[in-house]
């Protein structure tokens, strides 16, 4: 009887012992979940406080982006006459063509060799600058008769794709030319209407048939 209650005894003791054990066992699991919870938890926050910043972030460029786009876009009235496109075949230097439609000519036959962008002093024949057009450049045609001044500010818009040379055909004083459209205005005032200008170039730039360039980038102020 009695090595029967000292074995129940040692049972008792071993699932006593077992017992305490696995309560300990499972409070470290408990521990161990909870503590993976907190990191978890505390990984989301991180989580979304770096995508918060990011989304604020994104919201702040997109509006940023829309801001420039308005900026940069034309900011008047488009003034502007499109004309009947009449075709872009090359032809030989000083060789015959049939009449333009617009005055300065929008479209139509030209010098295989176009001119070179930016301001002149002197005529630069219609045929080359026409070429110039077909690759979406711009081209001011200034009146001789206006001011030194008016020259000036015109000479701000000369650039790679802009050419700015007289025309003593011109109707007016100034005539703003793209593939297919002209603008021609006077001088009021003695002053040039430049924003009048920098629509025009901002709406028509790089609107050619032949896409030869980019559109203008940090140019002229526009």
């Amino acid at each position: 009887m009695k090595s029967k209650e000292i074995l129940k005894l040692s049972d008792y003791k071993y699932m006593k012992e077992k017992t305490k054990y696995g309560i300990k066992r499972e409070e470290r699991e408990r521990d161990r979940e909870d503590q993976g919870k907190r990191m978890r938890v505390a990984r989301t926050k991180k989580s979304l406080g770096r995508y918060g910043i990011l989304f604020v972030a994104l919201v702040f460029v997109g509006y940023g982006i829309i801001l420039l786009a308005r900026s940069a876009g034309p900011q008047g009235e488009d003034f502007s006459m499109a004309y009947p496109l009449q075709g872009r075949d090359h032809i030989a230097f000083g060789s015959t063509h049939p009449e333009y439609n617009s005055n300065p000519p929008s479209s139509g036959p030209h010098y295989e060799q176009p001119a070179r962008g930016g301001f002149y002093n002197e005529v630069v024949d219609d045929e080359t600058v026409v070429h110039n057009l077909e690759h979406g450049d711009i081209w001011i045609a200034y009146h001789p008769r206006v001011s030194n001044e008016v020259k000036s500010n015109l000479e701000k818009f000369a650039g790679r794709y802009v050419v700015v040379s007289p025309r003593s055909a011109n109707k007016d004083d100034i005539a703003l030319v793209a593939w297919g459209r002209v603008d021609t205005f006077r001088i009021e005032n003695g002053v040039l209407d430049e924003e009048r200008v920098k629509d025009f170039i901002r709406r028509y730039d790089n609107r050619g048939p032949e896409k030869a360039r980019q559109l203008q980038v940090g140019h002229g102020g526009f």
